[in-house]
């Protein structure tokens, strides 16, 4: 099963320099990894190209990763973060056997958190169970990790671009509508809780239960009404300092 992987990117230089050759040393081999540069102003482009990657215009996730499948050659589409962590070689091997085993259509994983503390480890467990449960009516999928077949995607018209913050819940939402959601057994990808860090942590639990509540009873949140900010490039060098 040839697949692509689609990794929407703003100043991500340091994270990619982890990430693709992890994606090197997969067990299972994309048929291209397709980066899709939202203006970077640090060396994610050079970056990307010295690794083999083939880079694209982006913009905010929905937009660079709407990009990224349109350029794909592949029938299965892989949407990654710059930030996360495969955990081991054989995760794409075993994300796929998964996907096709139980015949899904559009599929996410649990979380882990890549660094933190008890309270990060509690809270990405909460988050794996509560997806699972309110999935069953209302499929959620992080950007950070989706997997979709490319003709699902372009059914539902890809991401709605006018959608700044959860934009990936309202993406795995529609395609439910059409295709069969899931998440795969036995897999977990390991996520950076540098937004947490960056935001704090109270603050980002209240700005995720309120876009839950939008979501529940308002529809899609369209706009940046949650002032949801994409740049880690000073929060990156605070970081270093230490």
């Amino acid at each position: 099963m040839d697949f692509s992987v689609i990794i929407p990117a703003f100043n991500e230089e340091k994270n990619l320099r982890r990430l693709l050759p992890a994606i090197l040393l997969q067990t299972k081999q994309p048929l291209e990894i397709i980066i899709a540069d939202a203006d970077s102003q640090d060396q994610t482009v050079s970056v990307a190209e010295s690794f083999g990657a083939k880079v694209v215009k982006g913009g905010l996730p929905s937009v660079g990763r709407n990009s990224g499948a349109r350029h794909a050659k592949a029938d299965v589409l892989f949407f990654l973060d710059a930030d996360v962590d495969l955990i081991d070689n054989d995760f794409f091997a075993k994300a796929l056997i998964a996907f096709k085993k139980q015949k899904l259509d559009i599929a996410t994983v649990d979380v882990k958190p890549i660094a933190g503390n008890l309270m990060d480890k509690i809270s990405h467990t909460v988050y794996n169970v509560y997806v699972r449960l309110w999935g069953k009516r209302h499929p959620h999928a992080p950007g950070f990790c989706i997997i979709i077949n490319k003709d699902l995607h372009n059914k539902i018209g890809g991401f709605d671009e006018e959608i700044v913050f959860c934009e990936d819940h309202d993406y795995a939402y529609r395609a439910g509508k059409y295709g069969k959601f899931g998440f795969l057994r036995g897999l977990k990808i390991g996520v950076s809780v540098r937004r947490m860090e960056k935001d704090g942590r109270l603050n980002i639990f209240a700005k995720y239960i309120l876009a839950e509540l939008h979501l529940l009873f308002l529809g899609p949140i369209k706009g940046n009404k949650f002032n949801y900010d994409f740049d880690y490039s000073k929060y990156e060098e605070r970081h270093q300092k230490k």
